[in-house]
């Protein structure tokens, strides 16, 4: 019974079930420095373009195109400030985990490993930082609780009690599993923090990359521009200056950010939208 027969192996990889990744179009760098250029004129930080790039590069399962963002982002640096870089998009990888869930992370991050030059690899943190233990699960849950209500405040005890009514752990998983073990970042000295105003970019990049989650999309906008009302983005100065997310935050910078979204998954979907979840019966 451990085998498969080869008409399964063929139903599994059939074309129509579109079983693997995309491969990088032509001209995706361009679409990548363009996006910086234009966040760099906003006076947005690397960590908000590149946050922004790589969710939507995650959600349209596209390693080699993984790759050129990172060629994008850290050509003419130095081998430090690669890593760096590495380290915010494998980190922004991971958050997409509560959008994306599991196995487009896996399938990306060791595809995007794969292809990174020896000398970065050799320099990325190799140590856990999210590990649950007895003396740290109040404050993962105590930094969920402080995320969720910047984000949904003042509605976020109304919200939390309506998913309760779906199923009464489904807020208690978001909350904790998902804001407080994922989404925020854990007190260390490795890796790299993608802080109040990237983790919001992270999750509209994701939702609307995704499509058919139009409610979740609104709502992360929404808590975007909160994020600038309880003063949180003041915590991740790296992603850009007060200037810089004044605009982000307003309509204008929000459109941006959806609309660079939609150029992203444009040039990954061919045309033809989302590979999240697409179905095409055969004829």
């Amino acid at each position: 019974m451990s085998k498969l027969s080869p008409s399964l192996k063929a139903l599994i990889n059939a074309s129509h079930a579109r079983p693997s990744p995309v491969p990088a179009p032509r001209g995706i760098t361009a679409v990548y420095h363009k996006i910086e250029r234009e966040a760099t004129a906003q006076k947005l930080g690397r960590p908000s373009w590149v946050a922004l790039s790589t969710a939507a590069t995650m959600t349209m399962n596209s390693p080699e195109s993984m790759v050129g963002l990172y060629q994008a982002a850290s050509v003419s640096r130095p081998t430090s400030e690669c890593v760096a870089i590495v380290e915010l998009m494998r980190e922004v990888g991971l958050k997409c985990i509560g959008f994306n869930g599991v196995p487009r992370t896996i399938n990306m991050l060791n595809a995007f490993r794969a292809e990174l030059p020896s000398s970065v690899v050799a320099s990325l943190s190799k140590t856990p930082t999210r590990v649950p233990t007895p003396s740290n699960v109040a404050s993962i849950s105590s930094r969920g609780r402080a995320l969720w209500d910047s984000i949904y405040h003042p509605l976020e005890n109304k919200l939390e009690s309506k998913l309760a009514d779906a199923h009464p752990d489904l807020p208690v998983f978001i909350i904790n599993g998902e804001y407080g073990a994922l989404f925020t970042d854990p007190p260390r000295t490795t890796g790299a923090n993608t802080g109040r105003i990237t983790t919001s970019l992270v999750a509209i990049a994701c939702l609307r990359a995704q499509q058919g989650v139009g409610p979740q999309v609104l709502s992360h906008v929404y808590g975007l521009r909160k994020a600038w009302d309880d003063g949180t983005w003041k915590d991740e100065p790296e992603a850009g200056d007060e200037v810089g997310i004044r605009w982000l935050v307003s309509d204008e910078g929000c459109t941006w950010a959806l609309e660079k979204v939609d150029e992203v998954v444009e040039a990954l979907g061919g045309g033809q939208g989302t590979t999240f979840a697409p179905y095409k019966a055969k004829l």
